[in-house]
């Protein structure tokens, strides 16, 4: 494993691009070294490229970049702190409230479609009868 990276590498590696990284790093969750003429190639460290691995995956999980900030930051501290568990447990806690939220909010679309669609096919199996045909023209001219 190298000892640096270059953007582009990192943007190969993880499939993400340039703009991202520099992004991420506008956000403080990465700090390259810079070198080269007036300092125009970042140079990324293992530990940058730790801290946009965890990024990557916070992201994934639907947390803020702020919230990945102080999760991130917590490595940079020492580890296993009671505060550091606690917060982090308040973000998990947070962020599995949301999450089961919205996937209650699905299930209710997702049923709502169910309904929509059971309703259509039983107006399209209505109108392939000659009395249905009427009550279907009559259902479409209601809505």
């Amino acid at each position: 494993m190298p000892t640096t990276y270059t953007i582009a590498e990192l943007s190969r590696e993880f499939d993400i691009t340039a703009r991202a990284i520099r992004f991420y790093e506008d956000q403080g969750l990465l700090s390259p070294s810079r070198e080269g003429v007036g300092g125009r190639n970042r140079v990324y460290t293992p530990r940058d490229r730790t801290r946009l691995k965890l990024t990557l995956r916070g992201k994934r999980l639907g947390l803020t970049l702020s919230e990945i900030k102080s999760i991130v930051d917590m490595y940079e501290s020492p580890k296993d702190t009671v505060a550091q568990i606690d917060r982090f447990l308040g973000v998990l806690s947070h962020q599995r409230e949301t999450l089961e939220q919205q996937r209650a909010d699905i299930e209710m679309a997702l049923e709502e479609i169910s309904a929509h669609e059971e309703e259509c096919r039983r107006l399209l199996a209505d109108s392939a009868t000659p009395a249905g045909s009427q009550a279907a023209s009559d259902a479409s001219q209601a809505a």
